[in-house]
């Protein structure tokens, strides 16, 4: 009888932890919902997936901001300065100072085979690299434009698409994002 009654809380304790459980992962999914559906709105674009929310969270914060040429903060900013930003609070790192030096300094990625993160490099001013963006997938990338600050754009844009030079893949220690990130 005795073992019994030690079975039967037993089961009653195992459901209640699977219910916690199962509670847990509906309140996360229910997170992920509405974060999904905060950044489309935001972002003028169907996410689906916050693969990176220290990301989102810098683009939410950084979209509107005029550009400014050499510019570095809230009152103006240019396309490396701001994909500097990106980098450096979410990696504590940097792969140049100019859309140039990044392109130099990263591996290239073509095209069809960018991710999500990975940064997207134009050719705006005849046959050299002149801007950088950071590509978020469903061919989206954030940059600064010189006539709208930070925005979010297509690639698929006539403009760009016929400027598109090469993607460029980051190799930062994924040990140093942030913990909610998820890239």
């Amino acid at each position: 009888m005795k073992m019994k009654k030690q079975l039967g809380l037993f089961l009653v304790f195992a459901g209640l932890l699977c219910s916690n459980k199962l509670f847990a992962q509906q309140e996360e999914n229910l997170i992920q919902d509405f974060q999904k559906q905060y950044y489309s709105q935001v972002f003028g674009f169907q996410i689906k997936e916050v693969f990176n929310e220290k990301l989102f969270d810098l683009i939410d914060t950084w979209l509107n901001t005029p550009y400014r040429y050499a510019g570095k903060n809230e009152n103006g900013i240019d396309c490396s300065g701001f994909i500097n930003v990106l980098l450096k609070s979410l990696y504590g790192s940097s792969v140049g100072c100019s859309s140039v030096d990044m392109y130099h300094n990263v591996p290239h990625v073509s095209l069809n085979k960018l991710l999500p993160g990975d940064l997207v490099f134009f050719k705006t001013r005849g046959r050299r690299i002149s801007h950088v963006g950071m590509y978020l997938g469903q061919n989206k990338f954030v940059h600064s434009s010189t006539s709208n600050g930070v925005i979010i754009s297509d690639l698929e844009d006539a403009y760009y698409k016929k400027r598109f030079a090469k993607g460029g893949r980051l190799n930062f220690d994924e040990s140093k994002m942030d913990s909610t990130s998820k890239n």
